[in-house]
């Protein structure tokens, strides 16, 4: 189950965050467009996180449940959406190797800072680069 969650997510996420070509982008040939890759806490958040948390952050009922990131006393403490978002939990995928520390980072504190959490103080890249672990070979 949890390598179909993944491989959801994963497609729903990589058309969105596949570099833009030197030339600018645009219409590759084929019919392929390719988006930029999201730099920004809520480019990262709308392209890849918003697919299962919902764009008002609150999560949502189904097939599974997707626990709700709008005013989430869990994430007071930087170090716990780290670890969920570096090594993932339940159906969710940890996003070493598939984000960049920096995305991961932006993208914590974008939500630890909207959807009425008020938690200011920053996630940095070297507070990310401490908790990642490299996935391990073979994907299990």
């Amino acid at each position: 189950m949890r390598k179909i969650v993944l491989t959801a997510a994963l497609v729903a996420a990589f058309p969105a965050m596949a570099q833009t070509p030197a030339s600018g982008g645009g219409d590759t040939g084929g019919g392929i467009v390719r988006a930029a890759k999201p730099v920004t806490g809520e480019q990262v958040y709308t392209q890849v996180c918003q697919a299962c948390h919902m764009a008002d952050a609150k999560g949502g009922v189904g097939a599974g449940t997707i626990p709700a990131l709008a005013s989430n006393p869990r994430l007071a403490g930087a170090a716990y959406p780290i670890m969920i978002v570096t090594g993932g939990k339940g159906a969710m995928p940890g996003f070493v190797g598939t984000l960049s520390n920096a995305q991961m980072a932006e993208a914590i504190t974008y939500v630890r800072t909207h959807f009425g959490n008020s938690y200011a103080k920053p996630v940095t890249e070297a507070d990310v680069a401490k908790m990642a672990k490299p996935p391990a070979a073979g994907g299990h």
